[in-house]
């Protein structure tokens, strides 16, 4: 059963009246449009589901402006084999949105006020113009107009999209009205200055700095995937063996919780201004610091209640459709599942989110082998010496699939670098070679 609010509008069919709803939120704060449902909150069904869904992408996408692309996204649910939509709308930064055959005029811009969607008046049209953002990704130009697109085009035809001809990248809104490439256009494109970092620290303070990893310069994407495998190779998981052998693993943070916060810092993070994510490893948290604050009327209880205003909307729209990201304000929910708002430090420009250890995880490190970064090689031949990147790359060969490319890639270093790194630990007798070289692996002697 489904209730009307000032964040939720029920709709039984797709008629005419929709994109006045999606206007309503657009000019809010968000929220959802439940299509197949009565004014009773009882599901009803639409009869084809998924062809509903297209339309409703397609009327947002071709009779809303400015574009809303990356701001909403469809779900088709099934309930007792009635199938519905779930239409999930952010609030937008450039506000007003309106109704492309009307302009921004009255008839053509709506907002929402408790359940009812309402006319703006031409005074808050034009109240809300005036605060419009005025540097978005969309709008600034790239400070580099020689840009290609190999790494976005190959993670796009992986997931089965058409990326041949000049429309596969005007369909991700990367170009400014005058047809240059947009700043949008410049982090997805193969070679950029994004620097964004990984970094490891000895010790609880951000004194002595043991490893570094650019994972920039890159498409955004490929940027982000690298960054969430080496915090994964960092995300320890501990085993724990009880008396009547009963074996519990542990992880040192917890695995959803951590992705989303790093992937809501590489989406959302100010480029404009700047400023770069930074991800860093302690011996007791790994912390995730993005620029930028809040977005312009978000408020911090809006934000922990999920209420989303994408910063960036066609960085949202790319990593949607790359499956990176799920709904719409549902990655907070997944963090505040497992942890408290204290994790999280808001201020004008920055947001830092601390992810502490697991206190039962952290104490059998220590126990066993001296602390977390200590702890990389606890129980590989004690006594043996090793560097920084001996001990990445033995967290690495800790998944036997890992291949050479993938190691190289998370220690920041050449191919041939890492076979290096793997000669040094055969030859301390840290590691041995099981099965042959094209298909076998590297086990950690232990």
């Amino acid at each position: 059963m489904f209730h009307e609010n000032e964040k939720t509008e029920l709709k039984k069919t797709l008629n005419e009246a929709f994109e006045k709803e999606v206007l309503a939120f657009l000019n809010t704060l968000g929220g959802q449009i439940i299509l197949g449902v009565d004014d009773d909150g009882k599901i009803c069904g639409l009869e084809d589901a998924d062809r509903c869904a297209l339309q409703v992408a397609d009327r947002i996408r071709n009779n809303i402006l400015p574009s809303a692309m990356g701001l909403f996204s469809v779900e088709v649910k099934n309930e007792n084999d009635r199938f519905y939509l779930v239409v999930t709308v952010a609030g937008g930064l450039e506000k007003p949105y309106y109704l492309r055959k009307y302009g921004m005029v009255p008839s053509g811009c709506f907002f929402r006020v408790g359940t009812q969607t309402t006319q703006m008046t031409q005074s808050m049209i034009d109240g809300l113009f005036s605060r419009r953002i005025p540097h978005t990704l969309h709008n600034v130009v790239s400070p580099n107009q020689d840009l290609t697109f190999t790494q976005l085009r190959i993670f796009y035809e992986e997931k089965g999209y058409d990326v041949s001809g000049t429309h596969f990248l005007k369909n991700l809104d990367l170009y400014t009205e005058d047809g240059k490439y947009n700043y949008a256009a410049y982090l997805l494109a193969d070679n950029n200055g994004t620097s964004i970092k990984v970094a490891q620290f000895g010790g609880t303070e951000k004194l002595d700095i043991v490893e570094r990893n650019e994972f920039g310069r890159c498409c955004l994407i490929k940027s982000a995937m690298n960054v969430l495998e080496r915090l994964n190779v960092a995300n320890r998981t501990i085993v724990r063996v009880g008396g009547t052998a009963r074996r519990e693993e542990i992880r040192l943070i917890d695995s959803a919780a951590l992705r989303e916060a790093v992937l809501n810092a590489v989406i959302h993070n100010d480029y404009i201004g700047g400023s770069y994510p930074v991800f860093e490893i302690y011996d007791d948290r790994i912390e995730i610091v993005s620029s930028g604050g809040l977005p312009v009327g978000l408020s911090e209880k809006e934000f922990f209640e999920g209420r989303s205003l994408p910063r960036n909307k066609e960085l949202m729209r790319v990593f949607s459709d790359m499956d990176l990201c799920e709904q719409l304000g549902s990655g907070m929910k997944k963090i505040l599942k497992v942890y408290s708002q204290s994790i999280f430090s808001i201020s004008e420009h920055f947001i830092d989110v601390k992810f502490y250890y697991a206190k039962d995880a952290l104490s059998i490190l220590k126990n066993e082998t001296g602390g977390v970064n200590g702890g990389v090689n606890g129980g590989v031949n004690d006594g043996v010496t090793l560097t920084e990147r001996e001990k990445t790359l033995l967290s690495c060969l800790e998944n036997e699939k890992v291949t050479m490319s993938e190691i190289a890639s998370l220690l920041g270093v050449s191919k041939r670098t890492a076979e290096r790194t793997i000669r040094a630990l055969k030859e301390k007798n840290c590691i041995e070679r099981v099965g042959s070289d094209k298909i076998g692996y590297w086990k950690i002697r232990r």
